[in-house]
C-alpha cells in the first residue's frame, strides 16, 4: 500500500482506536513582529518574524470535540536559505505552501491519531511544496517548518480532548501501531511512552544566544536601543542569571571565529566573577558555514591552544558543515566528536538523515518543534535508542511556540538544555504570555521553570 493509498484508507493497516479523531475545523492566520535588534547567524541578518497560528477542532467517534492551537515562526531564512531570492520571496513561498497544507489537512478523511495523520500527509505536503511556483525548489526542512503549526494544533486538540498533556498522548493507550511502523524493525514492540517522560522535568537550563553581530560590552554598542532591556552580553548575564551561552560563529574566518569565542569568554568570566558564579557552559553554532571539516578541526585546535578555558566549557558544537550530508560525505565528524559532542541540526529532517549523520560521526541531535511535534517525538525516541547527545533548539520561538519548545525540552529524558532567545530579539511577541507563564518568560537564575508544562494539550492556551 502506498502512502497516498494510506491517506484515503487510514484504518486498513490496523484496528482503529476508540480515541481516534476526525478534523472538523481548521483555520490559520499570520502574526508579524519586528525584532528590537537584528540577529546574525549563518552570515545572515534577521530582523523580523512571521508566526503562523493555527486553530482546529477535532471530534472523536463518541461525538466529543475539543479545540486546539499551534503557533510557529515561519523561519524562512533558516529553513529556506537562498541568497538569490529575497526575504519576501521565500516567505511568500511558505505562505503559498501553508494554503496548500491547510487544504490537504482539512481534507484528511476518517478518524486517526495525529501521529498517523502527520505520517500520512507528509508526502502530500512535500508534493504540494514541489508545486509552488518559485525559482528554487522548497526544501524539505522548509516544508516541515511550514506544516509544524498545523501538526501542533492537532496534537494540542487531541490532548485537550482526553485531558492529557500532548507529550503523553502517543503511547500504547492512544496509538494503533508500535514504533516499528514509524521507525523500523529495531523498535518493534516499543511505544513512545517508553521514551517520553510522563511528568515534566521541573526546570531546564536556558541557553542565552549571542549572535555574530551582538554587542559584548558597552564599547561595542553602535546604535543604542534604549528600551530598558540589556543591550550587551555583559548586561544580559546578571539580568537573566545566564549560565549557558550559545555562540553564533561565521565559519569563513578562522581567526575571527576563535577570537569571538575567546572574547565572549573574557566578558563572561568577568561578569560571572562579579556575581560569584564559577560554573557555566557554552555551545557553538556555525549554522553549517564551515567550508569543510578541516576548517572545523583547525578551529578546535586553535581554540584549545588560544583559549583552553573557553574550550573546556563547550558542552556541544552544532552543525559545523553543509546540511546536504550526501553531497558532502567527506565531512565526517569522528575526530572532532572525540573531544566534544557534534550535533546535527539543519540536516535533521527525518530518521534517514539521523542515521546518515551517525554514519558520518555525528554524536548528537538538536530537537526542534519547528520540524513538527510528531517528528520531534519520533526523533526523540531514536536519539535515545542510539544513545546520542540531545538538546532542544530554538527558532527564535516566542509565545506559544516557546511554550511548545519548552514542553519538548522537559519531557525528553536526558535533554541537556533549551535555547530560548525571543526575549532577546523579539520580546514584544512574548508580552501576552509573560503573566501566564512567568517562569518561562522571566528567567532570572538561568533556569526555566518548566514544572507547569504538564497541562492538557501543548498547554499554551
Amino acid at each position: 500500500m502506498t502512502r497516498r493509498q494510506f491517506v484515503s484508507t487510514p484504518a486498513l493497516l490496523a484496528g482503529p482506536k476508540s480515541t481516534d479523531v476526525k478534523i472538523e475545523e481548521l483555520s490559520f492566520s499570520y502574526e508579524d513582529h519586528k525584532y528590537r535588534a537584528p540577529y546574525k547567524f549563518g552570515g545572515m541578518l534577521v530582523d523580523r518574524v512571521t508566526l503562523c497560528n493555527v486553530h482546529c477542532v477535532v471530534r472523536n467517534k463518541a461525538g466529543k470535540s475539543a479545540a486546539g492551537f499551534g503557533s510557529m515562526p515561519m523561519g524562512n531564512m533558516w529553513s529556506f536559505p537562498a541568497p538569490d531570492l529575497s526575504y519576501d520571496v521565500t516567505l511568500n513561498a511558505m505562505k503559498a505552501l501553508a494554503e496548500r497544507v491547510a487544504k490537504i489537512t482539512r481534507e484528511y478523511p476518517g478518524y486517526a491519531h495525529p501521529l498517523d495523520i502527520n505520517l500520512a500527509l507528509e508526502p502530500e505536503y512535500l508534493k504540494a511544496a514541489s508545486e509552488v511556483k518559485i525559482a528554487r525548489p522548497i526544501p524539505k526542512l522548509c516544508t516541515l517548518v511550514t506544516a509544524s503549526s498545523f501538526d501542533a494544533a492537532l496534537h494540542d486538540a487531541f490532548g485537550k480532548l482526553y485531558d492529557r498533556n500532548a507529550f503523553n498522548t502517543s503511547g500504547k493507550d492512544f496509538v494503533r501501531y508500535d514504533l516499528s511502523h514509524y521507525l523500523g524493525g529495531e523498535f518493534r514492540g516499543e511505544y513512545l511512552d517508553q521514551y517520553i517522560q510522563e511528568k515534566p522535568t521541573a526546570r531546564i537550563r536556558m541557553y542565552h544566544s549571542v549572535g555574530a553581530a551582538d554587542a559584548l560590552t558597552k564599547a561595542d554598542v553602535q546604535h543604542p536601543i534604549g528600551d530598558g532591556l540589556p543591550e550587551t552580553l555583559a548586561e544580559w548575564i546578571p539580568y537573566n542569571g545566564v549560565l549557558a551561552i550559545k555562540i553564533k560563529l561565521n565559519g569563513n574566518d578562522l581567526k575571527w571565529d576563535v577570537d569571538r569565542v575567546a572574547g565572549i569568554d573574557r566578558v563572561t568570566t568577568q561578569a560571572q566573577a562579579a556575581r560569584g558564579v564559577k560554573e557555566w557552559i557554552y555551545s557553538l553554532d556555525f549554522n553549517e558555514k564551515c567550508p569543510n571539516v578541516q576548517y572545523f578541526l583547525d578551529f578546535i585546535r586553535d581554540l584549545k591552544n588560544e583559549a583552553p578555558g573557553a574550550f573546556a566549557r563547550v558542552q556541544y558544537i552544532e552543525q559545523p558543515t553543509q546540511r546536504d550530508l550526501e553531497q558532502h560525505r567527506g565531512n565526517v565528524m569522528f575526530e572532532a566528536a572525540k573531544l566534544v559532542p557534534v550535533v546535527i541540526d539543519e540536516s535533521l529532517t527525518g530518521l534517514d538523515r539521523l542515521k546518515l549523520a551517525r554514519d558520518m560521526g555525528y554524536t548528537g541531535a538538536a530537537l526542534k518543534v519547528c520540524k513538527g511535534h510528531s517528528e520531534s517525538l519520533l526523533l526523540a525516541a531514536a536519539v535515545q535508542k542510539y544513545k546520542m547527545f540531545r538538546s532542544v533548539q530554538d527558532l527564535t520561538c516566542p509565545g506559544a511556540s516557546l511554550i511548545h519548545s519548552a514542553g519538548l525540552a522537559c519531557h525528553v529524558p536526558g535533554n541537556a538544555a533549551i535555547e530560548a532567545n525571543a526575549h532577546e530579539y523579539v520580546p514584544v511577541a512574548n508580552k501576552a504570555w509573560e503573566d501566564k507563564f512567568p517562569g518561562l518568560f522571566r528567567v532570572r537564575d538561568g533556569w526555566m521553570d518548566t514544572s507547569v508544562l504538564g497541562r492538557p494539550g501543548i498547554g499554551a492556551v
